[in-house]
């Protein structure tokens, strides 16, 4: 059948699935014009209903598998259809490890234009039971009162009500089921969105794969602490094992933000404590920290290796720090460790982590990347021998990558968890003349599409 235009595309028709996209839908083409399916593998012939047509593509849902790819398999979760997490649960885990390293691939020449080696995908040592930061949304049923927590369907706010999630630690399942339990005995409600009311906003737990301690974080839709508040902090923290602490975090206003600004503890402690490359970390309410500890000590380890293969003390810059975590791995193998953040909280807790660890040869600053790179510049004028660049989704900016330039004259390590800003950024790079060695992704979401890249970059003239 010949297309023309988007208006001669069937609402129901069959397609092949050519590849996935870097958000995990399948691609379909019908005479060139794209199709995103969601829930598509590569290789499945599927009958899809198109849904909205753009002027370049149409999105569409699965309504039969006709011939499916030798890849798919059966979710292990039961939920996985209905809730929003696991985009890709029903292809084969060997099989995503191949689909997120063409993901890197395709960014890398579609946005950077560069023939880039890209290494095969790191697995995650875990691909159940990885995840050990859980934020569930709190609402409750219109007649029982019934506290619901889960997570939202795919691309709404409908709550999806979870008993059972096989990629987080089972005892979170039991911390969950406790606290719904508990909270309607107490008399707490749950958020009403659209009302802007109720107690109970969202329930927040950090845990850790080091010692299996939990702490539970209460989201409220308040700006104090009251008395049925209280009573359920205190039965999680009495009646449940493992549970470090207890804290209520205020959040009274009409915003998608999970966590308000202040937080209060209750009961216990208002840490856990995490171990990465032999040095214990404490993670907080509000601590940025990889939700996949296991994941995420691959890839310092990794890093660490690498600069202590090539370098010999080095002087290292750690940007956009958080709790130094890179900066306190690498203090093994490094001269020094410049490390800058400029969130003050993840500064305190990098000096407290510092001291507990006995570290000595780590140098904390508490000030926004860019304005520490140009102070360097104009006052101490150090060069450093290898910057790690760890910077939120969206990227460093340009200005921030020119003072990196300037301030380092060996290697600039670039950790990334957006390849299409990572293929942006380093596209800048090579264009001031720098060569990307290498890409090696790492696996630190199984089941999603999001993928963790580390790229090693050499500057000019080195």
């Amino acid at each position: 059948m010949q297309i023309v235009n988007k208006k001669d595309i069937p609402e129901v028709l069959e397609v092949k699935i050519e590849k996935l996209s870097n958000l995990g839908f399948g691609i379909a083409k019908v005479d060139g014009y794209v199709i995103f399916v969601e829930g598509a593998c590569p290789d499945d012939v599927v009958k899809i209903r198109v849904g909205k047509k753009n002027k370049t593509y149409a999105n569409a849902k699965v309504l039969e598998v006709v011939k499916p790819s030798a890849y798919r398999v059966t979710p292990f979760c039961p939920m996985q259809k209905v809730c929003g997490a696991c985009q890709l649960q029903f292809i084969d885990y060997k099989y995503q490890l191949k689909l997120k390293k063409e993901i890197v691939i395709d960014a890398m020449h579609s946005i950077c234009g560069s023939e880039i080696e890209i290494k095969d995908v790191i697995p995650s040592p875990n691909d159940k039971e990885y995840r050990h930061k859980i934020q569930y949304p709190v609402s409750e049923t219109q007649n029982s009162k019934r506290i619901l927590a889960g997570y939202y369907k795919s691309a709404s706010h409908e709550l999806v009500n979870i008993k059972y999630c096989p990629i987080q630690p089972a005892y979170c399942d039991n911390i969950i089921e406790f606290i719904r339990t508990a909270a309607q005995e107490e008399g707490l409600s749950g958020y009403n969105e659209k009302k802007h009311s109720g107690d109970l906003r969202h329930i927040v737990i950090r845990t850790s794969n080091f010692n299996q301690k939990s702490l539970v974080v209460l989201v409220v839709n308040s700006t104090k602490v009251f008395d049925k508040l209280k009573k359920l902090a205190h039965r999680i923290y009495t009646e449940l094992e493992n549970i470090a602490g207890v804290m209520v975090n205020f959040n009274s206003k009409k915003t998608n933000l999970i966590l308000g600004e202040n937080t209060e503890l209750i009961e216990g402690e208002e840490f856990i404590e995490e171990k990465l490359c032999d040095k214990i970390f404490k993670v907080g309410a509000k601590t940025f920290f990889q939700v996949n500890p296991s994941s995420a000590n691959n890839i310092f380890e990794f890093v660490k290796e690498y600069i202590s293969k090539n370098f010999d003390q080095p002087l290292v810059l750690d940007a956009y720090a958080g709790i130094t975590a890179f900066g306190i791995c690498l203090s093994d193998v490094a001269k020094k460790v410049v490390s800058v953040e400029e969130m003050k909280e993840s500064v305190i807790l990098a000096d407290k982590i510092l001291k507990e660890n006995s570290i000595k040869n780590v140098e904390l600053h508490n000030m926004d990347a860019g304005k520490f790179f140009e102070k360097e510049l104009k006052t101490k004028g150090r060069k450093f021998d290898v910057t790690v660049l760890d910077p939120p989704r969206k990227g460093c900016s340009q200005e921030s990558l020119d003072y990196a330039l300037k301030l380092t004259k060996g290697q600039i390590i670039y950790v990334s968890c957006n390849p299409a800003t990572l293929a942006r950024d380093l596209k800048y790079l090579i264009e001031k003349g720098c060569k990307v060695l290498f890409i090696q992704p790492f696996d630190m979401f199984p089941h999603t599409y999001h993928i963790e890249n580390v790229a090693i970059i050499e500057l000019p003239n080195v």
